[in-house]
């Protein structure tokens, strides 16, 4: 649970009196789980917020979870053949790493990938982590992805301006070329549209108090809308241009809104939405000739981020800087707000995240993807430097550990049999011993110098997820799992006719033909031709001829079968097919 409990997840404090929540961290696999004690039945529109973020490493093609609360790294998954400078989506089950390209699903119980498909643009989505989701909101195509179950492409119509979402998992979009303000409903596949901004307005959608907001740029109001329509305009007090940036939330009562062609960062008190008094508009100014990302807010904390002179700054309510920290490269993410009530901003090549306290506007600088995957804390409390409002990571404990998880873990598929490389791990003090790979059914180990293992026995047609581990003297360490396609079966029995003359002279020709037969979505490399006393003839057609069969007075059996292959896989031998050379009959 969030501290900033909603309404919808607040429920749970008084359900029961006897229900307990509490976070179990799975230390041998680094996973993190919920575990519910009494058996007293929960209400099935229960949600639990997320915990942490993930972020993507391109360049050991890794995804990482950085939990928030201790700012470390606890738990990767190999993602192989991942973008530069792809996001990572969660959801309940499953995590997404999301390129421009291809969206790569991963479970985050076995941290094996499980498939992959393509999104509907190329632009860089807002990724929403919430309930009946996770989303992509592709804004500049018009189209919303629901990645959870079922998954599906909402097309919105036209372009938007940023999404919002309520505590319950409604996602809310303005149409900036109509003006249409339309609901997204937690696990919904079609979009509903309620209300309708004036027409030529500009504007954006936020959440206030749980409720969609207008914020009409143009009018320079804020109105609540929903089913019943559009509520009552109320003046923001501040002169907007159509370019404002608006966050999707407020931080105590106060609305940020960015005014990139003043240089200003507007705090905007919502209380009039509830007909109370209003406090002035607080102004603070951004750095001159500075290009911003736009602003995102927690109950209590607001992070601007500076696009030009690459520096992430941190507000309170009434716009007094809790933090400012200079980036060490340029990045192409934009600050994102976590279920857990902070904000998350990845490094460009994702070698580190900054870590924002939703309370205090605290920022922590978190690496990712170093020698030691699994860092831990000590007891020492973390350092403030109170001129940039960051801090640094607690230094690790001394002594040897577990390894962490084998890198770059791939799998190619052959006839009933997989070959696994990888990468080795972080041996974290302690030489790598030996390697398990385990599957559903089996398991294997080889010693601690491999890069590769061979498994065999595996049926064709079939899928599975091989995990490899590592062990050392400290014990086995968390696995890394990798999903291989295994080839249909092989090629069916070919069909074969015996082409004979009816006359001939000494040795008889004769031709060998038969039907292509079923290859089950592999390619053919060739047919095999065996004819007794004959050289074996490799074709690649359905046809193969011999000229000077000798006379014999039994028959002869002549066989056929079709080799194929699956991608770049092991060639596979197909069922064989036979047939008869009659036999010679003997003169009287």
């Amino acid at each position: 649970m969030t501290t900033d409990e909603t309404p919808e997840r607040g429920r749970l404090a008084g359900m029961r009196p006897r229900l307990v929540v509490a976070v179990l961290v799975l230390a041998s696999a680094g996973l993190l789980g919920l575990v519910l004690t009494d058996r007293s039945p929960a209400a099935s529109n229960l949600q639990f917020a997320q915990a942490g973020h993930w972020v993507y490493n391109d360049s050991r093609e890794t995804a990482y979870h950085v939990d928030g609360s201790t700012s470390q790294v606890d738990v990767q998954v190999s993602v192989p053949g991942g973008e530069a400078g792809s996001l990572v989506a969660q959801g309940d089950q499953s995590g997404y790493v999301v390129g421009r390209s291809r969206i790569t699903e991963f479970d985050k119980s076995t941290l094996t990938v499980e498939a992959s498909q393509t999104p509907p643009a190329t632009e860089r989505p807002e990724v929403l982590e919430v309930a009946g989701g996770p989303y992509l909101v592709y804004r500049n195509a018009g189209q919303v992805v629901r990645l959870g179950d079922p998954t599906a492409t909402v097309p919105a119509g036209g372009p938007l301006s940023r999404p919002a979402v309520t505590s319950h998992g409604s996602v809310w979009l303005h149409r900036i070329d109509t003006g249409s303000l339309c609901e997204l409903a937690s696990g919904a596949t079609r979009m509903t549209c309620v209300a309708q901004a004036a027409q030529g307005h500009t504007g954006a959608v936020t959440i206030v108090d749980d409720r969609p907001v207008l914020v009409d740029t143009t009018a320079d109001t804020l109105q609540t809308f929903g089913k019943e329509g559009l509520g009552k305009a109320v003046p923001i007090g501040v002169d907007l241009p159509s370019t404002a940036q608006v966050a999707s939330g407020v931080a105590a009562g106060r609305l940020a809104i960015v005014d990139p062609e003043r240089g200003k960062l507007h705090l905007i008190d919502t209380a009039g939405l509830q007909s109370r008094p209003v406090a002035k508009p607080v102004a603070v100014d951004l750095p001159p000739g500075g290009r911003f990302a736009d602003p995102v807010a927690t109950p209590q904390v607001i992070a601007v981020l500076d696009q030009v002179n690459n520096e992430l700054t941190t507000y309170d309510s009434s716009g007094v800087v809790r933090g400012r920290v200079p980036l060490v490269d340029a990045t192409t993410s934009e600050p994102v707000r976590g279920e857990d009530n902070r904000i998350y901003l990845d490094g460009a090549d994702g070698t580190h995240v900054l870590v924002v306290n939703g309370e205090n506007g605290v920022v922590t600088k978190v690496a990712v993807g170093g020698t030691s995957p699994h860092p831990t804390t000590t007891s020492t409390p973390p350092r403030q430097t109170p001129t940039t409002g960051t801090t640094t990571a607690p230094g690790q404990p001394g002594g040897p550990s577990v390894p962490g998880a084998p890198r770059n873990v791939t799998a190619t598929a052959g006839d009933r049999t997989a070959t696994v490389r990888w990468s080795p791990p972080a041996s974290n003090g302690s030489p790598v011993t030996a390697y398990r790979l385990s599957w559903p059914g089996g398991s294997t180990r080889v010693g601690g110098s491999a890069t590769s293992a061979t498994v065999t026995g595996l049926a064709n047609g079939t899928t599975h997820v091989i995990t490899v581990t590592a062990e050392n003297g400290s014990g086995r360490g968390p696995g890394t799992g990798v999903r291989v396609a295994m080839p249909s079966p092989a090629a069916g029995k070919p069909v074969i006719t015996v082409q004979v003359p009816s006359v001939w002279f000494g040795t008889r020709p004769i031709t060998v033909v038969w039907a292509r037969p079923a290859l089950h979505g592999a390619t053919l490399v060739h047919y095999v031709v065996k004819v007794p006393d004959q050289p074996d003839q490799t074709v690649t057609t359905e046809k193969a001829a011999y000229a000077n069969i000798f006379n014999t007075t039994a028959a002869i059996t002549v066989t056929v079968y079709a080799v194929t292959r699956y991608g770049s896989g092991s060639q596979i031998k197909g069922g064989t097919g036979s047939a008869l050379i009659p036999a010679v009959v003997p003169m009287p």
